[in-house]
């Protein structure tokens, strides 16, 4: 989406320890955020885990920072790094709550032993570019697990078109969660379909987390952000999450359609705000955008064996068109 910058940073090692991680950053704006803000919202669909900043955003409805995506494993090293970032950019009167999210990429990457450095994390900031996003096992979405298939980071993007003119809403997930037999696209129970005498699984699970950005140039206000926010969820029972019991799954929103500077004296103006009977399209919008993201975080990455031998598989994309097609999807289907 136009003026939302993304960037990533990989580390994969095989010694001294066993690395399949990284680092994803979301920077709001094509400004630096210390200048200006946007409005957002947050959702908890499922709390077990950590998102840093989410209070503040409950609090004011104002995303101060740039969003950091990683391993359970680094969350800490974002936060601190996020807090330090404008003032190794000589801004020293600029005080913010760092966003950074988490989900556990344990079962390929040795955590414990090879968090992400605050270099990283830099990089990643500073690297942020607008385009096309790199989907995949790659930045923070490097060791994660979908549907017990190997994900990572995942995109998509819908035009709304709304009594007041036409917006993008985009979707942006860090995917790792769901067991087999759950996933479902476009309805098709797909999962039920591909068992483990066809790709075998190296942790049979219904438990997981995910965190979902989602992006919209529409000019909405605080609480209409949080309610974009909550759609999110939609999406994640569309391909089969239900917020399993230990599953972190935090949604946030922003909106580029009004910018918020940074001024501690004056009163800012000239915001807008689009009339609640015009969001229909902008949920539909949510809803379907992290779905599709969901899915390309899986058929974007690659098959990744990581710490003590452990093979986690990709989706055979082969048998999810031959699964879709019986149930009369696609140009080729049987019905």
């Amino acid at each position: 989406m136009a003026g939302v910058r993304v960037g990533h940073v990989t580390r994969i090692a095989d010694a001294p320890h066993v690395l399949r991680t990284g680092v994803t950053a979301i920077q709001p704006l094509n400004v630096p955020y210390w200048q200006e803000s946007v409005f957002a919202g947050f959702h908890s669909f499922n709390g077990f885990g950590e998102v840093t900043g989410s209070h503040w955003i409950a609090e004011t409805g104002v995303l101060t920072s740039p969003i950091c995506m990683s391993s359970a494993f680094s969350i800490g090293v974002l936060r601190d790094t996020l807090l330090a970032h404008p003032k190794q950019n000589g801004i020293d009167d600029r005080w913010h709550q760092p966003m950074a999210g988490e989900t556990f990429d344990g079962v390929l990457n040795d955590g414990w032993e090879g968090p992400i450095t605050r270099a990283d994390v830099t990089a990643a900031l500073d690297g942020a570019s607008g385009g096309r996003v790199a989907e995949g096992s790659i930045g923070g979405g490097t060791g994660m697990m979908t549907f017990e298939f190997k994900s990572g980071i995942g995109t998509s993007s819908r035009v709304a078109a709304t009594p007041c003119g036409s917006f993008t809403v985009g979707a942006l997930v860090q995917s790792n969660f769901g067991n087999r037999s759950e996933l479902t696209v476009d309805g098709v129970p797909v999962g039920r379909h591909i068992g483990y005498e066809v790709v075998d699984s190296p942790q049979r699970r219904d438990q997981g987390s995910i965190v979902i950005v989602l992006a919209t140039d529409a000019p909405l206000l605080p609480p209409q952000c949080a309610r974009l926010a909550r759609r999110g969820g939609i999406g994640l029972g569309r391909v089969g999450g239900f917020g399993s019991n230990r599953s972190g799954d935090f949604i946030v929103a922003f909106s580029t359609g009004n910018r918020v500077p940074f001024n501690d004296v004056a009163i800012a103006e000239g915001l807008r705000m689009l009339p609640n009977e015009a969001m229909n399209p902008l949920f539909r919008a949510a809803s379907e955008a992290v779905e599709e993201a969901i899915v390309n975080s899986m058929t974007m990455s690659d098959s990744m064996t990581g710490v003590d031998g452990t093979t986690v598989h990709a989706l055979p994309t082969d048998k999810l068109v031959e699964v879709m097609q019986r149930y009369g999807r696609g140009p080729e289907s049987t019905s």
